[in-house]
Order: C-alpha cells, then sequence, then structure tokens
C-alpha cells in the first residue's frame, strides 16, 4: 500500500524540473529545448540538432556537456536563460 508520503515523494522524482522546455532566443535563430531526461536538443538556424548533449541545473545555474565534450554554462535570471552570450527566453 502506498502511503501518502511515498506517493507525494514519488511525483516530486517524476515531474520535470520547471526549466524544461524551448528557450529561444528573439530572433528565433537559436532553439534550445531542455528535455525532461537532463538532455538538450539545440537547433541553429535551419541546422536541426546543431548541439545535443546532458545539462544539470543547481538553483539557478546550468552547466552543458555536449556529446562530443565541449563544456559550457549560463544563469537564469528572472525568466530568461543567459548562455553563452545568449539571451534566451521560454517559448510559449
Amino acid at each position: 500500500m502506498t502511503t501518502t508520503v511515498q506517493a507525494n515523494a514519488a511525483a516530486r522524482e517524476t515531474a520535470p524540473h520547471p526549466y524544461v522546455g524551448m528557450w529561444v532566443t528573439a530572433d528565433g535563430h537559436i532553439r534550445h529545448e531542455l528535455l525532461p531526461n537532463g538532455r538538450y536538443d539545440e537547433d541553429r538556424g535551419n541546422r536541426k540538432s546543431a548541439y545535443r548533449g546532458r545539462y544539470s541545473i543547481t538553483g539557478e545555474h546550468i552547466d552543458y556537456v555536449d556529446d562530443t565534450g565541449f563544456t559550457a554554462d549560463g544563469n537564469f535570471v528572472d525568466g530568461v536563460l543567459y548562455h553563452a552570450g545568449m539571451v534566451l527566453r521560454r517559448e510559449r
């Protein structure tokens, strides 16, 4: 039998991080999707999946490691993602 505490803990473990979703530059050239499984997929212009890799979020800070081993990071400030000189906003 599952208790309420166990059910709530399981829901928290499976709920996506609040920053999961699509982040886009103002001109739409960069489309950066944070997937719920800890991976990301970034389109650049017409180039689909130009960069792919994994990410981890600690507080408001995000660290990336792409599939080639390149690393980058960024920060979320007031609902905006600042990453590698780019400013991305969540696509609604």
